[in-house]
This record gives C-alpha cells, sequence and structure tokens, in this order.
C-alpha cells in the first residue's frame, strides 16, 4: 500500500507560479510511474503530467511549457513547478502513482492504483 500526500497548493494571481509536492510513504518509490492530475468543480478528473521511472516526462498540451514535472527519488518527493499560471488551472491538484511504466495511457486515471487527497490551486484573473 502506497500513501500519497500533497502539499504547496494555494491561491495566486494570473501569470504567477506555484510548486506543488507529493511525499510517498514507500520504500520502493523510484519504481513508480507517477503522475499529476486535477478536477476542477463539476469537471472530470484531468491528466496533466507524467513521469516515469527514469524522469522521462510527459504533459498535456495545454501545460506543456508551462509546467514541469520532476521526482526526487532520495526523498520520495514528486513535483509539479507550475509557471505563466491561468484562472483555467484553477482545480484540486491530485498525484497518483502506478507499478506500470505508461506511455500512451499516461493520463489514463484507470492505470493508477494509488491516489493523494489533493491540494487546492485557486488562480485569479
Amino acid at each position: 500500500q502506497v500513501q500519497l500526500v500533497e502539499s504547496g497548493g494555494g491561491s495566486v494571481q494570473s501569470g504567477g507560479s506555484l510548486r506543488i509536492s507529493c511525499v510517498a510513504s514507500t520504500h520502493t518509490y523510484s519504481k513508480y510511474y507517477m503522475g499529476w492530475f486535477r478536477q476542477a468543480p463539476g469537471k472530470e478528473r484531468e491528466g496533466i503530467a507524467g513521469i516515469d521511472i527514469d524522469g522521462t516526462p510527459t504533459y498535456i498540451e495545454s501545460v506543456n511549457g508551462r509546467f514541469t514535472i520532476s521526482r526526487d527519488n532520495a526523498k520520495n518527493t514528486l513535483y509539479l513547478q507550475m509557471n505563466s499560471l491561468k484562472p483555467e488551472d484553477t482545480a484540486t491538484y491530485i498525484c497518483a502513482a502506478t507499478g506500470i511504466r505508461l506511455k500512451d495511457e499516461a493520463f489514463n486515471v484507470l492505470w493508477y492504483n494509488y491516489w493523494g487527497q489533493g491540494t487546492q490551486v485557486t488562480v485569479s484573473p
């Protein structure tokens, strides 16, 4: 069983930056493919970034070039650096883990076994 705990969310003005984190409670963190998802009120959960065990990242188009996913295996921690934030980025941000090295399915919620509770990010105009 893997527990994931996010932190670092908050409120920021449009154009601002935030870095959110996700700490995993497992000694085998380096073996998990990790993903960041977000969910806005009334909307489906959306995968936005994933990172492989070798550090290879992948992003959806709407965040590519603005967000950076990274991982520190020594600290069992996943990060998401978010720059040039927009009001439409407002959502609860949730990290997830899977033992499968995802490629095309990196943004599919069905492939992930473990989920955090999320951290709220609010971007004002």
